[in-house]
């Protein structure tokens, strides 16, 4: 059976059922479990410092009615950058290469910042639509450009996630590929391919954590724009 670079993002089966439900929930492995103390160990005082960082960056740009969204934007952060990273590891499945299953979080959580702002400040939310001193002619024209501009933002939030984690993906598998097959041609050139792979894999694990991060964070500013 010939495989091409492109399997490696088809969902994996088990008997005829799909295994990417247990992937999605597999990050949950990494809570704490509940005992009698706070901390029972250094893991989860390092989770819980990560945890206060992130929610610390996020909800800087939001006042204070913003906040009621710190566990749906902190909890959102953990999980992709949880899949993210174990998507790197070899033989692993990564979710968030799928562009519906990005899609499917970019879309219902944009629409309720839109819809928040809508409900709590309409005009303000509507005023974003046409620039203050905007000239009469052009008024049909900016309306169309920025409503256009609103709507393709779920688009927007979904490809850029799908598209660096796919390119980075690929990378890897040809350069790997690259390596293995000239390692008993020219063990020279191999070597030198090895070392682009390792850096290579470095720059994933940081472009692993940026995407994660800048999800995020566009979606806590499309939420100050709506708050």
């Amino acid at each position: 059976m010939n495989l091409s670079f492109f399997d490696q993002f088809m969902s994996p089966h088990l008997l005829g059922i799909p295994l990417i439900l247990p992937s999605l929930l597999f990050p949950t492995l990494f809570l704490p479990a509940l005992g009698n103390r706070w901390l029972p160990n250094r893991l989860s005082t390092i989770l819980l410092w990560l945890l206060n960082l992130i929610t610390k960056q996020l909800m800087i740009p939001l006042n204070k009615p913003g906040h009621k969204w710190a566990l749906i934007l902190t909890s959102l952060m953990f999980f992709l950058l949880t899949i993210n990273l174990l998507g790197l590891l070899p033989y692993t499945f990564t979710p968030t290469t799928q562009l519906s299953m990005n899609m499917a979080l970019a879309f219902p959580l944009w629409l309720a910042t839109l819809l928040t702002g809508l409900r709590n400040h309409p005009s303000s939310a509507l005023a974003h639509l046409l620039p203050e001193g905007t000239p009469t002619p052009l008024i049909p024209a900016l309306i169309l450009i920025e409503t256009t501009s609103l709507l393709i933002r779920p688009l927007a939030l979904g490809v850029r996630l799908t598209a660096n984690l796919t390119a980075g993906h690929l990378l890897i598998q040809l350069i790997s590929t690259a390596t293995m097959v000239l390692l008993p041609l020219v063990p020279t050139v191999s070597l030198l391919t090895s070392s682009i792979l390792l850096l290579l894999t470095i720059l994933e694990l940081a472009v692993a954590m940026i995407q994660a991060y800048v999800f995020v964070l566009l979606l806590s500013l499309y939420l100050q724009e709506n708050i």
